[in-house]
This record gives structure tokens, sequence and C-alpha cells, in this order.
């Protein structure tokens, strides 16, 4: 049985609508996840640096 012989050009072309709509629904949402990420990375280290002054303040102070 060949694979092309059931071939439909409009279907083909149909498809494809949904095909890039969910790529690019998949690329969105990995963005948003590595975006997030960096943030969440950003604010951690921000924190940690005023975690480590506040407490190289308090053992300068003993």
């Amino acid at each position: 049985m060949d694979i092309f012989s059931n071939f439909n050009l409009n279907r083909f072309l149909f498809s494809l609508q949904y095909m890039w709509k969910g790529m690019l629904c998949i690329f969105i949402v990995i963005a948003v996840i590595i975006l997030s990420v960096v943030i969440m990375n950003f604010f951690s280290a921000k924190a940690q640096q005023r975690r480590e002054l506040s407490e190289s303040e308090e053992s300068s102070e003993n």
C-alpha cells in the first residue's frame, strides 16, 4: 500500500494551521518558563547578597 495514495493537499494545508499554532504555543510556554527561572534566579541572588551582607555586619559588630 502506497503511503501517498491517500494524500489530499487541502487536508494537509488545513492541518498546517493547527500545527503552526501548536508549535507557537509550545515556544511561548518554553519562553515563559525560561524567563521565570531567570527572574527567580536574579531575585534569589539578590536575597543571598543581602543575607551575606547582614551576616557580615552582625559578625563585625560582635
